[in-house]
């Protein structure tokens, strides 16, 4: 270490004794994975919140905290290390600092610290856990529909308005989509999510992922899909190379025929017969013929990349 190691108390303006123990347990299970000395964490749980215990080298030696080189250690003790008073600093959750310690990426604090499986909402989190999944930016897809898992729809003036209702709610909307469609003037156009759904190409969409302080930044992603407003075409029918000699699906809508033709890799195409609920799944794509009753569609490969990241602050 170049710089210098400090440490002091957690501190929260809650007075739940519970969270507060849950957050001393995450401090200690994350500072052993780490070998952390006894030492280290008494110190830090002896030192006030408004305080910091900055480690002389003497220490540093002695707790074999400089792993990556040797340590510096004098053999007397450092008189110079007291516990240090910040005048007029406010309570802070953090428990240690250091001026060269470089940060870990989300990824980093994401495998070292997962989420505990099956928590039920009754069940309580601890402080951290809290701010750790409080979002805090959003990544808005262009064209990109976020199909199911809806918590609630309404109607918005904007795509930001239909933004800050997922955001109201506390938490339990990670994802919203936004129709854009300007011919659509009556019902809903917000779609809040409880989960990402089902990612769907759709040319008037527009939709929004939550990203906590721990979640990396979505990359680009390549996918299969009939955009129901570019792809699909009434009165149409694309004859010959079927998948197989029977209908695909039967007694099926024609949504269920243009999802299952995203799903079905061998699938390039789909005919859907309105009057039989018949879906005929296309190994190759025929000559276009006009008939009365068909809907099809013709699947192509986009790329979707966040149009934006937005930081909440």
């Amino acid at each position: 270490m170049d710089g210098e190691l400090g440490v002091h108390q957690i501190s929260s303006e809650s007075n739940d004794l519970v969270s507060a123990q849950l957050s001393i347990s995450d401090i200690i299970d994350m500072l052993a994975r780490f070998d952390t000395p006894a030492e280290v964490m008494t110190t830090m749980f002896k030192t006030p919140p408004s305080q910091m215990h900055v480690f002389s080298s003497e220490e540093i030696g002695r707790y074999k905290l400089n792993r990556k080189g040797s340590a510096s250690a004098s053999t007397e003790p450092d008189p110079s290390s007291p516990t240090v008073t910040l005048e007029g600093a406010p309570p802070s959750t953090a428990n240690s600092n250091s001026d060269t310690a470089s940060e870990p990426s989300g990824q980093q604090r994401a495998a070292a610290n997962p989420a505990p499986a099956g928590l039920g909402q009754s069940e309580k989190l601890s402080a951290i856990e809290e701010f750790a999944r409080k979002p805090t930016r959003i990544a808005v897809f262009t064209g990109l529909d976020l199909f199911g898992d809806d918590l609630a729809t309404k109607r918005t003036i904007d795509l930001a308005e239909c933004a800050r209702s997922c955001l109201e709610m506390n938490g339990t909307c990670k994802a919203f989509t936004f129709n854009a469609n300007p011919k659509i003037v009556r019902g809903p156009n917000c779609f809040l999510k409880a989960d990402e759904g089902r990612a769907d190409g759709n040319a008037v969409a527009i939709s929004g992922k939550f990203l906590a302080s721990a979640d990396p930044d979505p990359t680009s992603f390549n996918m299969g899909t009939i955009d129901p407003k570019k792809a699909l075409f009434e009165d149409v029918d694309l004859p010959g190379g079927d998948i197989g000699v029977r209908p695909s699906i039967s007694n099926a809508t024609p949504l269920q025929c243009r999802l299952a033709c995203i799903d079905n890799d061998r699938c390039v195409a789909f005919t859907y017969i309105k009057k039989k609920r018949e879906c005929w799944m296309k190994g190759a794509v025929g000559t276009p013929l006009f008939k009365s009753g068909m809907i099809s569609g013709v699947k192509t490969f986009q790329t979707f990349a966040p149009a934006r990241i937005i930081g909440l602050d």
